[in-house]
Parts: structure tokens; C-alpha cells; sequence
């Protein structure tokens, strides 16, 4: 009977424990959504450096990660974790959640706390998202983005190229070129979200409900463009 009690309380312990985990699981997925928002309004607001009108036009999918470096002599995205959103016929849809692992950045050697935005610009790209994973450069491929007002229309920004990326570090924004990088579902995240049985197709296909956490990035989102208007 002793043993039992023993068994019971530390059952009881490890449920606790397990409760405790996935609400700061949670916790830390909300703050991710947030935080992925305000990054995406900071760069918005500033003048003649965010992502161009056309490009926020043709973007099939948005995907932000916050604070993808926090120290180290050369960029790794070790435990990179970010957000993405896609258009469908009634908006934007419901967050996905994503890591991110490996890459090169060159001159963002030595950066602190560098913020990353991926615009995937046409169906594959989004066929790639939607996936259980793909690498940057060889799966679908990526380039630095254009920066300013407006798209210049003698770049190829548009041609052939799936994804474009984007880095900001010490209130610098940039188009950078960022390949080898690997993107793969975020399980607990997800699963800290919505659950076990969501799959990232029916997130992006607005299959699922958006929760409240996440108002503020669809909003960034949706504000981004307004804003990339407003600036001309």
C-alpha cells in the first residue's frame, strides 16, 4: 500500500510537471507570436528601408523570426523558431510554426539578436512551407530581397525565385542572401497551439481557427502593406 501511495504521488508529480511544461511551451509560443508582430511593424515603419509595396503585393506567404542569434562568433540558427502566414481567399491564414537550423550569413558574423523575414513569393515556394521540410538553396531557392519604397524594375526579384530573405541587426535591414539554411515544422510549438492532429497544410489553408495570440502578428501583417503604402 505504501508502494502504491509512493507510485501515486509521483505519477501525480510528473502530470504536474508535464502541465507545467507544455503551459510554458505556450507561454513562449505567444511571446514568439508577439514579438514576430512587432518586428515585422518596426521594419514597416522605417522610412526607405522596409520590404517594398510590390513585394508585399506578391507575397504568397509571410514568415518572421525573432532574435534567430543570440551570441556566437559565426551565425547558426540553433533553436531558431519563427512564424509564417499565407494567403487564402479569405485573408491571411492561421500561424504555422517553424525552426530553422544552419545557414551562412557572412558580414552578420559576430550579431547579436539578428530578426529574419522570409517573403515566399509563388506556389512552390508555398508547397515547400507547407511540407514536412526543405533547405534554402536547393529545395526552393532564395535571394536577398530589394529594400526601400519601391521594387526597382530592373531586378529579377520576381523571376524564378521562390523565397526571399531578410535580416535586421542593430536597426539595420537588409536583403540577404542566406542559403543552406534547413526549415522544418515546429512540433511542440504547434502541438502547444492546436494539438496533436493539425497538420501545417490545414493551418496555412485556414482550416483551423486563428487563436487570439496570434491577432497581432496576422494584424503586422496585414498592416504591413498599409504601411509600405502610406510611406510613399
Amino acid at each position: 500500500m505504501k508502494k502504491y501511495a509512493i507510485f501515486v504521488a509521483m505519477l501525480g508529480l510528473g502530470c504536474m510537471a508535464g502541465a507545467a511544461w507544455a503551459g510554458s511551451d505556450r507561454s513562449a509560443t505567444d511571446d514568439r507570436l508577439d514579438h514576430a508582430g512587432r518586428v515585422l511593424h518596426e521594419i514597416m515603419s522605417a522610412p526607405d528601408s522596409g520590404i517594398p509595396e510590390e513585394v508585399l503585393e506578391h507575397a504568397k506567404c509571410v514568415a518572421v523570426v525573432p532574435h534567430l542569434l543570440k551570441g556566437g562568433f559565426v551565425f547558426g540558427a540553433e533553436n531558431g523558431r519563427g512564424v509564417a502566414t499565407c494567403r487564402t481567399a479569405d485573408g491571411w491564414s492561421a500561424p504555422a510554426f517553424f525552426a530553422i537550423t544552419g545557414g551562412s550569413w557572412g558580414l552578420q558574423i559576430g550579431v547579436e539578436g539578428v530578426d529574419l523575414v522570409m517573403i515566399i513569393q509563388n506556389e512552390k515556394g508555398m508547397q515547400q512551407l507547407i511540407g514536412s521540410g526543405f533547405e534554402l538553396g536547393a529545395d526552393a531557392s532564395a535571394a536577398g530581397g530589394p529594400v526601400g519604397r519601391h521594387a526597382s524594375a530592373g531586378t529579377n526579384w520576381k523571376l524564378e525565385t521562390e523565397i526571399l530573405t531578410y535580416s535586421r541587426a542593430r536597426g539595420a535591414f537588409a536583403g540577404v542572401t542566406l542559403n543552406g539554411a534547413s526549415i522544418r515544422r515546429d512540433n511542440d510549438s504547434t502541438e502547444a497551439i492546436y494539438g496533436h492532429d493539425i497538420s501545417t497544410r490545414q493551418i496555412l489553408a485556414s482550416e483551423v481557427a486563428v487563436p487570439a495570440s496570434a491577432r497581432s502578428f496576422l494584424d503586422a501583417v496585414k498592416d504591413a502593406k498599409k504601411q509600405a503604402v502610406a510611406s510613399n
